[in-house]
């Protein structure tokens, strides 16, 4: 029985090998190749099979055969066994003496060999002898000469040193297999072969320069891919391999050299940067014995691409490739009877550029500075060099060209070479190069500081700041001079671009000099704003004392100025400026802004954060108490601390000066802010003597303006850290909750929703935290059935929805779904399409990672799957009355996804965004408008399929607010911001719908051409529009649209 189905087996491997060779079944060989993995039998016994087909006459059977056998070893060469595999090579080497039909397949069966762990020694050797011998490998398809290629890379990954025994032998092989190779498949593959063998250092021997040539004849590689390639072999993939075989050894230099310097001097862009590329790449391996003989050609050709070229990019690549070639020669080791090179090759650069520098009105007195500066930041030996000769120059022609132009231009090369010294840091003054030029370059910055022509300051504040920086370039006198000029321009500079730069400027160097600037700045900014206060008569918001608050907060980027500055700053919060007319809430936003930024510079500093933090928010929360006791009182300056405002200006201070605290003193903290809230423990305030007790979560009409302070609260436990407890937590947050349902002032409710939304965010997860959420649900529920207080209840909704939606809650579905059918609600559908930009978008004061919340990755995508289609589907459910509301929202959520999604999803929903474009609300037009523009970039071709909508509804939205309706009234905006919210708003939708017909000029050329006269003719009426960049933003489509179809567009 045994051997009848041993005899039945063998029939069938018999009946499949005819099968495969008679060219009827190519599967046969899966089929063969399976049997010897189940063990039915061996190769032996496949070749056995075969034998009749490998001795037949016809080339085509014996190829077929071989194929068969090829194509089994590629599925089981980790089956055989050394001795197999032997018998194996030795009869494939011997097959690649047949007839060329036959070589391919017998190459199939080398590749499967050459993975075998069990190979033996000396075959691989054996094998590549055989090839470099008997087949004329440039002769074969593509297939085959990839075959070839892949064979030696195995066999050099896994027997190098048997191949390193070949010598010079194998170098020479393997140039005759890639002599002549076109496909850019193979030359990948051969030119990592080549970067192995020099890398790994196989023998070269006397074939240098032919395996220079047989891999240089392709440089510079033009090579462009087919339409629809699906190798995706990309032009550049071919430079950079090519790039990392001419560079890889020095031994290439004598060759490759001449061959860069002749590229460089071509016409052809490409061959240009290819070689400047190169070039660079090399200088990193190259020495002074490889590089001596070329560089006066080198320099030559340089200068020239830099002086004539009229690239940007080839003269950036020529500036790197100069930096990169004194970079190689200030590492070469000098012996004691050598050459400096780079001594000699950077005074023939300061020979040809000097004279240049001497003629600031002149065309090559930059890329003379360009090719200095490029040559001197290349090590700090360059810039010695180069910096000692050239500063004294500009210094000289400084004084030589009285002309502002001519004057600006000389500082911005110094302010060059000034920015190339910052890069060494050396702290040994006397290694600097400027320090026989300190007292003169001083003197010349002070003379740009004192000239009334703007530009002139803003270059010479820039200088000063880095010279400044330089250790040992300034003596105390000169800083105090530095001080002094800064505080000057920020007090007293007509224009504000000095005043800001001073200031940013006095930011940078006060951390250097903190006692200079605490002594004289500071000092000097705390008397202007009191003498300031003393004066009478309204201020504008660019007064002097909005300029002594922003350097105030600008200069206290120290802790020893921190503590001079935030004092200052706070008693300005504490008094009215005298006068007819009261201080006005701009005057206090002032003040919170330029506390912020001092809060947001002392997170770099745990100590500096630590006294931010206790100094100011005791202080900000004692004057807000003080104020809420004393609402009916008249004070001017407690209303105005009252103000919405002045508690939003408020809200980021505290917020800043609590987010970076570490989680003991947070908790220290937080200990003593939350008994203030919840039972109105005051004795940690400043001043702890009020008139009534603090309740603001006590009902009662009376305590409506405690109840506002709950934004202070928020911005304090919300920025906390998640690791921080909070004491009575689950007290507070009953409180939260009842807030915000049950205040009828929007503002109080939406700091409470907020206040709880962000603690929830950061509860872990559980069932206190479920049955918490449970409750809050029921509540707004509750709410938004009926009544009054349905605005509020939504505001709640909203933000727990946010806080949920962050963190991936399961609960967060459940409430998407209820805003979702609220949609349809004739009296809340809007609001809460405008509730989806609230979900999506980062909001500034809570629940975002600044302050610590959770927020998950890609959670913006994931609510874009979930809610989008629901989205569709409920608008084309509604009513003709509610369905602008699901426009606003879809129009919401894609305005804030990642542009790559909303690309891939464009072609399913771009109907329901055409349609937006027609609804009568402004903000979905404005947020569609917004969402469209970039998509016209970057996915042409779907967009070019609704070409003639889509100019027809950018035209009708680009010059006339009368086609869409007014939105509803808007609140009176604050008196230091009287620009009418609604003409905004139409400028806005102008100025979108104008970008969006500029980018129509990227859709395909053809589809456009028929439309060009009307869209010429149509953006003639935005050129006479009322504001200015709307002007703008139409001379610029229209310019594009002028220019469409032109030659070389």
């Amino acid at each position: 029985m045994a051997a009848a189905g041993a005899g039945g087996t063998g029939g069938a491997l018999r009946g499949w090998v005819r099968d495969f060779v008679a060219g009827q079944q190519d599967g046969r060989a899966a089929e063969v190749a399976a049997g010897v993995k189940a063990g039915s039998w061996t190769i032996l016994e496949i070749v056995e099979a075969l034998g009749s087909c490998l001795e037949n006459t016809e080339p085509r059977m014996r190829g077929r055969g071989l194929q068969l056998l090829s194509q089994v070893l590629l599925h089981c060469h980790s089956l055989l066994q050394e001795e197999e595999v032997t018998h194996l090579v030795l009869f494939c080497e011997n097959r690649l003496k047949d007839h060329h039909l036959v070589i391919p397949a017998v190459l199939q069966g080398l590749h499967a060999l050459s993975m075998c762990e069990v190979l033996a020694p000396g075959l691989a050797v054996s094998v590549l002898k055989a090839i470099f011998q008997e087949v004329h490998v440039q002769s074969l398809p593509q297939l085959d000469r990839h075959t070839v290629y892949s064979i030696i890379t195995n066999f050099m990954r896994t027997r190098e040193e048997e191949l390193k025994g070949l010598g010079a032998d194998f170098t020479f092989g393997f140039i005759q297999v890639m002599d002549g190779e076109k496909d850019p498949r193979n030359l990948l593959v051969a030119f990592q072969i080549v970067r192995d063998l020099i890398l790994k250092d196989y023998v070269l021997g006397p074939f240098v320069e032919e395996l220079f040539e047989v891999t240089s004849c392709y440089f510079p590689i033009d090579f462009t891919p087919p339409p629809n390639d699906p190798h995706c072999i990309q032009r550049e993939d071919l430079i950079v391999s090519l790039r990392a075989v001419l560079a890889s050894t020095p031994q290439f230099a004598e060759f490759l050299l001449p061959l860069l310097i002749e590229k460089m001097d071509s016409e052809m862009q490409s061959a240009k940067l290819d070689s400047l590329q190169t070039l660079g790449a090399c200088c990193t391996i190259y020495g002074q014995k490889e590089l001596q003989e070329f560089l006066p050609s080198l320099w030559s050709s340089l200068r020239r691409e830099v002086f004539q070229t009229a690239s940007e990019k080839v003269e950036a690549e020529a500036l790197a490739a100069l930096h990169s070639l004194a970079a190689c020669l200030s590492r070469c080791v000098l012996s004691s009877d050598a050459e400096d090179l780079l001594d000699s090759f950077l005074s023939g650069i300061l020979q040809d550029c000097r004279r240049h520098l001497c003629e600031p009105d002149m065309k090559l007195v930059w890329p003379s500075a360009k090719l200095l500066q490029a040559a001197a930041g290349a090590s700090f030996r360059a810039g010695h060099r180069i910096t000692s000769s050239v500063v004294p120059l500009l210094l000289e022609q400084y004084h030589q060209h009285p002309q502002n132009s001519q004057r600006r231009t000389i500082l911005e090369m110094l302010l060059g070479f000034l920015e190339l010294q910052q890069k060494w840091g050396h702290e040994d003054e006397e290694e600097s190069a400027l320090v026989c030029s300190r007292a003169p370059l001083c003197s010349v910055l002070f003379s740009a500081l004192t000239d009334p022509s703007v530009q002139l300051q803003l270059v010479g504040i820039q200088a000063l700041t880095v010279l400044g920086t330089l250790p040992g370039l300034l003596a105390p006198p000169d800083v105090q001079l530095v001080v002094d000029h800064l505080t000057r321009l920020i007090l007293h500079a007509d224009d504000s671009q000095s005043c800001m730069a001073a200031m940013e400027a006095a930011g940078s160097l006060a951390p250097i000099y903190p006692g200079a600037f605490t002594g004289r700045m500071a000092q000097r900014l705390a008397e202007e704003l009191q003498s300031e206060r003393e004066e009478e008569g309204r201020r504008s918001p660019h007064s002097l004392r909005a300029r002594c608050l922003q350097a105030l907060a600008a200069v206290s980027t120290h802790p020893r100025i921190v503590r001079e500055t935030v004092p200052v700053l706070l008693q300005c919060l504490q008094q009215v400026p005298k006068g007819s007319v009261p201080v006005g809430a701009c005057d206090l936003v002032a003040v919170c802004q330029s506390l912020q930024r001092v809060a947001l510079q002392c997170q770099r500093d745990a100590e500096s954060c630590w006294y931010c933090h206790r100094t100011v928010v005791p202080r900000l929360l004692a004057e807000a108490v003080q104020a809420a006791m004393q609402e009916n009182a008249h004070s001017p300056l407690g209303k105005l601390l009252l103000e919405e405002d002045v508690l939003t200006a408020m809200v980021p201070v505290i917020s800043a000066a609590s987010a970076h605290l570490c989680p003991e003193l947070a908790a220290q903290s937080v200990s003593q802010v939350v008994p203030l809230f919840l039972d109105g423990e005051v004795s940690f305030l400043p001043q702890d003597s009020f008139p009534c007790p603090f309740q603001p979560f006590q009902g009662g009409q009376h305590m409506a303006a405690q109840r506002r302070l709950v934004a202070l609260l928020m911005a304090f436990v919300c920025a906390l850290p998640r690791n921080v407890p909070i004491p009575q937590q689950d007290r507070l947050l009953q409180e939260l909750l009842a807030l915000s349902c049950s205040c009828h002032c929007p503002f109080t409710a939406t700091a409470a929703a907020k206040c709880f939304a962000g603690l929830v965010n950061k509860s872990p997860a559980g069932q206190q935290l479920d049955q918490l959420l449970e409750t809050a649900v029921n509540r707004m529920e509750a709410g938004l059935a009926e009544g009054p207080l349905r605005t509020q209840a939504l505001t709640l909704l909203l933000w727990v929805t946010k806080a949920l939606v962050l963190r991936y809650h399961p609960l967060s579905s459940r409430l998407t779904d209820k805003l979702l059918g609220l949609l349809g609600d004739a009296e809340l559908g809007p609001a809460v399409a405008d509730g989806f930009s609230l979900l999506m978008a980062d909001s500034p004061d809570v629940l975002h990672k600044g302050c610590h919340a959770d927020v998950r990755i890609m959670f913006r995508q994931r609510f874009f799957t979930d809610n989008v289609p629901k989205l569709v589907q409920g608008f084309h459910a509604a009513s003709p009355g509610v369905k602008a509301n699901y426009l606003k929202g879809l129009s919401h959520v894609l305005n804030h996804l990642p542009r790559p999604v909303l690309v891939t999803e464009l072609p399913t929903l771009l109907s329901l965004l055409l349609e937006a474009l027609s609804c009568p609300d402004c903000v979905v037009q404005l947020s569609t408008l917004r969402c469209l523009q970039p998509l016209l970039l970057e996915a042409p071709h779907v967009m070019s399929l609704h070409v003639d909508t889509l100019v027809t509804k950018f035209l009708g939205l680009t010059s006339s607010p009368a086609m869409v309706r007014a939105p509803a009234p808007l609140p009176s905006p604050p008196r230091c911001c009287p620009r009418s919210p609604q003409l905004a708003l139409f400028q806005a939708i102008r100025i979108a719908a104008l970008q969006c017909v500029h980018a129509l000029t990227s859709l395909p050329i053809p589809v456009l051409l028929p439309y060009k006269p009307r869209v010429i003719r149509a953006l003639a009426r935005p050129l006479d529009d009322l504001k200015r960049l709307v002007r703008k933003e139409a001379v610029v489509a229209r310019g594009e649209w002028f220019l469409l179809g032109s030659p070389g567009r």
